[in-house]
């Protein structure tokens, strides 16, 4: 254990400071402090990181030194490290060499190695650690700085740069070099030394002679003079003091003076302490640095354990790390000059010291940003994910360029996992959301033939407020697509072949420039995967699946467009389904179907199409006929399924029944005017049924007009146009969503102009009452021509056997069979009445109907319904019966001209 104790860090250190330093290790204390402080800072040299160019150095100083083969020997011992994986960090290795062979006998360097801790090495500090800039690639003159060169220094800079202190030409001298004996660099210039610059002359203040090693002990410190503000006194303080105190507020920690008051939340000075107004309103400035910096800290330090804040959350808290690194880089150097002046004892009312005054200058810039950032914690309170984003996104706002970088740069390190779950999302269908922050949002446990409709949403709060809806809505649509592909059309294709991946953002600087240019980069690769995801996945739809020719089977067998088809059916069908419904079976109506497909043009069809045409059988109610219960239907699976979902089939099985129906009425009306039409010469010699028969005539011609004209709105005003109109959108579809919506729509059409949705109840209870009346009519007609043709059937046998009777020379008929030909005669012509006022019933209840159907037409907003009430009343005979009739026609008659 004591080997190991020689050989750790701070032995080793320590060992280093007692060899620089030539004491022991009592003596060296303080310097060792310091050299612990050192080794855990963020100082960097301000030169290049170039091992080659350190070495040349070596070589040239040992030249300078006439050590030819000592430069050798070095050469050839620098060549054998560079083959050897060793040390990891040569050029620091060779870095510390070149400084420890600096000749220390040069007036123009430091007097001692000892004074080399003492000053605190403020030139090698800088304040970006994203940039490695080469001398004399930032023109830093000191002249220019207040003028154009510096806005345009402050704007190259890649991150906050919150240490860099933009005012030099405000209350102070110009500024000097912290080393004596050193011009400051004009050209030649590293952006991070701008603030070693910045900071006043110590060394040309200390004396020649060889300064004593360590801190001097206090009575050994010359005693600052007494200025304005100075007071001293019993409860007086220093302005010195105040500045110390000043730079540990500035880290969040009380001072001896400024404490933290937790009633008022904000830092105050002692009310003990005795100060001049002024420095006490310049101190309370000051402290609200401090303020700042613990409310930015205190959301850190909160949030960054919290793991459900997620990574976008976490890239936010690592930002605000990043401009708290840069913050803690400008006390570093304050707190080394402070040490400076200390340790060489200069006296405050020199004009290269720490003042307030020069503290209130330098900490202007990074006050500022302080401010920027608290603002945008308070603003980001409560959010993550995309909602943060939008948050920053949207505090960017503003017309201060400084204010908008620094949020740009925030912004580009939060959109980062952004923009990384965006890309794995639509070139690889990958989610991997844990915190729940990204836009779109899954659900494990839709099953997979909801998986379109259900599985994925979007989360509208966590869109980003520089992501568009229309962005997020084609974002996921691509990589719903892609899985929809993989799990439901189970196709192997990988990702890349269907759409080649950019280049994503590695890092936050391309996250950077990809929001910089939003509407050209960025969205030219969401259209891009977009349009090719989205043809890709309908071309295996169409070709693989045949999902437009389903679609057309639907026209054809369910919406009855198939006209031989659905007339043959009827034909075969007519004597099962007279049948009550309970003594139907199925496997019966399967076969019927399979022979009407057999026997029309349906035959010629798709096998896939045809094999998934079948019978169904509604649910059965009392009085039910075979014509009430049954209906076609087409089974749907896979993917096909998505776009003919169960809701939409039962869209299509209530269109099919209601055209069913009114394609039966179509049906009896004909095989009505079939039987008028054959009976009508038969009854020619009964003239007591003439009048009958004309009542029945017209009133089979008045529903033909009604069936006929509620036909021809149907067939053509809107299943062909709704069609014609899903076609085109179809054949124009640009994804599978456009598909699903237009066949949304076509149905829901349809569903409404055919007086199926709930707004049209009415209209539908009237349309089937007259449906109704026309059934009872072709009851009525059937009864009457039954019993003519039994009563005809009955006097052609009588005068048939009154001439064969004649023939054979006898009477033709006896009294008493004449007798009983007249009394059934009479009794046939007894119930012609009944007949005829059965008919005058049937007509007026009818014509009742067909009347509040038309009133209740006439009110409805779609204009096809109106039109379709002037052809139901093109003799205006239901206008003269009813006065409502007569209102609306003539008020909608007047518009009429304009509407066509």
């Amino acid at each position: 254990m004591a080997a190991l104790d020689q050989k750790s860090p701070n032995v080793l250190l320590q060992s280093l400071c007692c060899r620089i330093t030539g004491k022991s290790e009592a003596e060296v204390a303080h310097q060792f402090q310091y050299a612990v402080r050192v080794v855990g800072s963020n100082y960097a040299p301000t030169i290049e990181r170039d091992e080659f160019l350190v070495s040349e150095k070596i070589k040239k100083e040992l030249l300078k030194q006439r050590r030819e083969g000592d430069a050798a020997l070095f050469s050839e011992l620098h060549r054998k490290l560079q083959t050897q994986g060793v040390l990891k960090h040569r050029w620091s290795v060779l870095y510390l060499l070149l400084s420890l062979c600096e000749d220390p006998r040069k007036p123009s360097r430091v007097g001692s190695y000892g004074a080399l801790f003492a000053q605190a090495l403020p030139r090698d500090a800088h304040s970006t650690p994203f940039y490695c800039t080469r001398p004399g690639s930032l023109p830093l003159s000191y002249p220019e700085r207040s003028g154009p060169g510096a806005a345009q220094i402050s704007t190259s800079m890649g991150t906050s740069g919150i240490s860099s202190l933009g005012v030099y030409s405000l209350n102070g001298p110009t500024p000097q070099p912290l080393l004596a004996g050193h011009p400051p660099q004009t050209a030649g210039q590293q952006l991070g030394s701008r603030l070693a610059w910045a900071l006043p002359n110590t060394s040309a203040l200390a004396p020649t002679s060889r300064a004593p090693l360590g801190p001097p002990p206090l009575s050994t410190r010359a005693p600052r003079p007494r200025h304005d503000g100075d007071l001293t006194g019993e409860l007086g303080v220093g302005e010195a003091a105040l500045v110390r105190d000043i730079l540990y507020v500035f880290q969040g920690i009380d001072g001896k003076f400024i404490k933290m008051s937790n009633t008022d939340n904000c830092y105050k000075i002692d009310s003990k302490v005795v100060l001049c107004k002024s420095l006490r309103d310049t101190s309370s400035r000051l402290a609200e640095l401090g303020w700042l910096h613990n409310k930015i800290r205190k959301y850190t330090d909160l949030r960054s354990l919290d793991r459900a804040f997620g990574l976008v959350g976490q890239s936010f808290c690592a930002s605000l790390h990043q401009e708290l690194k840069e913050y803690y880089r400008l006390l570093a150097v304050l707190h080394s000059q402070l040490q400076v002046e200390d340790d060489q004892g200069v006296n405050l009312g020199v004009e290269s010291s720490l003042t307030l005054r020069r503290l209130l200058v330098w900490t202007y810039d990074p006050k500022v940003r302080l401010k920027t950032l608290a603002a945008l914690v308070d603003f980001c309170q409560g959010r993550k994910g995309g909602e943060l984003a939008s948050a920053v996104h949207a505090y960017g706002k503003t017309g201060d360029p400084q204010m908008r970088a620094l949020v740009q740069h925030i912004l580009s390190l939060v959109s980062h996992p952004i923009l990384n779950f965006l890309y794995r999302w639509i070139y690889d269908g990958e989610l991997e959301d844990t915190y729940h922050e990204f836009f779109v949002a899954s659900d494990p446990t839709v099953k997979t033939d909801r998986l379109w409709h259900d599985k994925y949403s979007l989360r509208k709060s966590m869109i980003p407020t520089f992501i568009t809806m229309d962005q997020a809505r084609k974002v996921l649509l691509i990589g719903k697509s892609i899985n929809f592909l993989h799990q439901v059309c189970h196709d192997r294709t990988s990702p890349g072949k269907i759409t080649p991946a950019s280049k994503s953002t590695d890092s936050p600087k391309d996250a950077a420039e990809l929001l910089s240019d939003l509407e050209g980069a960025f969205q030219g690769k969401i259209d891009a995967a977009y349009f090719e995801t989205s043809k890709y996945l309908l071309n295996v739809l169409n070709q693989n699946y045949l999902l437009l020719e389903h679609l057309q089977a639907m026209r054809r067998y369910l919406l009855l467009g198939q006209g031989d088809f659905i007339r043959h059916l009827m034909d075969l069908l007519k004597p099962e389904l007279a049948r009550p419904a309970t003594t139907l079976y199925q496997h019966n109506l399967t076969g019927i179907l399979e022979t009407a497909v057999r026997a029309t043009n349906a035959q010629y069809d798709n096998a896939e199409i045809l094999k998934r045409l079948d019978v169904r059988l509604l649910e059965v109610s009392p009085g039910d006929t075979g014509w009430d219960v049954f209906s076609l239907d087409y089974h749907v699976e896979g993917p096909i399924a998505t776009v003919f979902t169960r809701e939409c089939m039962s869209h299509y099985l209530r269109v099919f029944n209601f055209l069913w129906r009114a394609k039966r009425m179509e049906y009896i009306l004909t095989d009505i005017w079939k039987g008028q039409m054959c009976n009508a010469k038969l009854l020619k010699s009964m003239p007591e049924l003439s009048g009958v028969l004309h009542q029945c005539h017209i009133l089979a011609n008045e529903m033909v007009h009604f069936i006929h004209q509620m036909q021809y709105y149907i067939t053509f005003e809107v299943l062909e146009c709704c069609w014609d109109e899903l076609w085109n959108k179809v054949e124009k579809a640009q994804d599978l969503d456009h598909i699903i919506a237009a066949h949304e729509g076509f149905l829901d059409s349809v569903i409404s102009r055919c007086l199926l949705d709930t707004n049209s109840r009415s209209l539908l209870n009237q349309l089937r009452a007259i449906f109704d009346q026309i059934i009872e009519f072709q009851s009525a007609q059937d009864s009457l021509y039954r019993s003519a043709l039994e009563e005809l059937t009955l006097r052609l046998q009588y005068e048939e056997r009154k001439k064969q009777r004649d023939a054979e020379g006898e009477w033709g008929v006896t009294a008493e069979q004449e007798a009983e030909e007249n009394r059934r005669i009479q009794e046939f012509q007894e119930t012609i009445p009944k007949m005829r006022s059965q008919l005058r019933i049937l007509t007026h209840f009818y014509q009742g109907i067909v009347q509040q159907f038309l009133v209740l037409i006439m009110t409805s907003p779609d204009e096809s319904l109106r039109f379709l009430s002037f052809r139901l009343d093109f003799n205006e005979h239901y206008r003269a019966r009813d006065p409502r009739l007569r209102a609306s026609l003539g008020a909608t008659r007047g518009r009429r001209p304009s509407n066509i």
